[in-house]
């Protein structure tokens, strides 16, 4: 295999920093969450515009069959609502709690694939879910004894994250279908008119009232949305997926600091100790996860 160019782990460390940047840029914001989620999505697919508008990726357009266009949109959907629950969520309870919940997602990811596909459940992911969802439950318990707004805040960024695990539920088989370029616009597409429509029926102003929001939405399409997902799928090439998601999960971590640091929030030891046994539990989840295949595909390759 060829050398990278750039470190891979240094690739990973500014993809974890620029997904950790968006729970404080959407904190700056003075918009509707709604109206936020939009202009994310928005700006990412004309950003993205240039590159899809080759020939190789017009191309691939028309292939595009009417089921996978459906399941797009589907996904496009649930991506919407994910980022406007999040966003809200963002309005009640600190960045930390917030982040640290909507890790919950593999955990998530693993419920659906247990009652819609059947998949075996092994004794350590049933018990790293439970240690996942402990550390939930004491982020909650500790944010409950703060406020019930806060309390609130955490429930809705427990319903974000189901949300975000049914958006990769449903694009995860159009995916093998289709290029990362390809899909990934043709979602943002389907989730920005979602979020338009949305904004439209909710009687929000479409302008935001304040001139430096137009900042925070361009930054939320460039750094987290397209930089930090992109080098994440780039160091795919070079690096375990097992690895990456371990990597995705220090996005809490990185978003808290930023936090204390920027908008002077600080935490609790609720939040610590209830973050730390969530990471914990997602870690060993992944962990698990990472030795089954390993042991899948020794035992096809001893057959063959």
């Amino acid at each position: 295999m060829e050398e990278p160019k750039i470190n891979p782990y240094a690739a990973l460390v500014v993809g974890v920093i620029s997904v950790s940047a968006s729970a404080i840029f959407v904190k700056l914001c003075s918009s509707p969450s709604g109206v936020i989620a939009f202009y994310r999505l928005f700006f990412s697919v004309v950003f993205m515009l240039p590159v899809i508008l080759s020939k190789r990726y017009i191309k691939e357009f028309r292939l595009i069959s009417k089921k996978d266009w459906f399941f797009s949109g589907i996904a496009g959907v649930l991506l919407a609502f994910h980022f406007i629950l999040w966003f809200e969520s963002l309005n009640y309870t600190s960045v930390a709690s917030s982040t640290v919940l909507v890790t919950l997602q593999p955990i998530f990811a693993f419920v659906g694939t247990y009652f819609f596909f059947k998949e075996k459940l092994s004794v350590m992911a049933f018990i790293s879910g439970l240690i996942a969802v402990l550390g939930s439950v004491i982020i909650s318990w500790g944010d409950f004894r703060i406020s019930g707004t806060a309390l609130f805040g955490d429930i809705l960024a427990i319903i974000a994250c189901a949300f975000i695990t049914g958006y990769l539920l449903f694009g995860q088989t159009v995916r093998k279908r289709l290029s990362l370029i390809t899909y990934t616009f043709v979602v943002y597409f389907m989730s920005a008119f979602t979020l338009l429509i949305y904004v439209l029926i909710t009687n929000h102003k479409i302008l935001p009232d304040t001139n430096g929001d137009w900042i925070y939405f361009i930054l939320l399409a460039l750094l987290p949305n397209l930089l930090g997902h992109t080098l994440f799928n780039w160091s795919l090439k070079w690096l375990s997926t097992s690895t990456i998601s371990m990597a995705i999960l220090f996005e809490p971590v990185g978003a808290t600091i930023l936090a204390y640091f920027l908008l002077n929030e600080h935490t609790v030891w609720s939040q610590i100790s209830g973050g730390i046994i969530v990471i914990a539990g997602i870690s060993l989840f992944i962990l698990n996860e990472r030795k089954n295949k390993m042991k899948q595909s020794i035992n096809i390759s001893g057959k063959g």
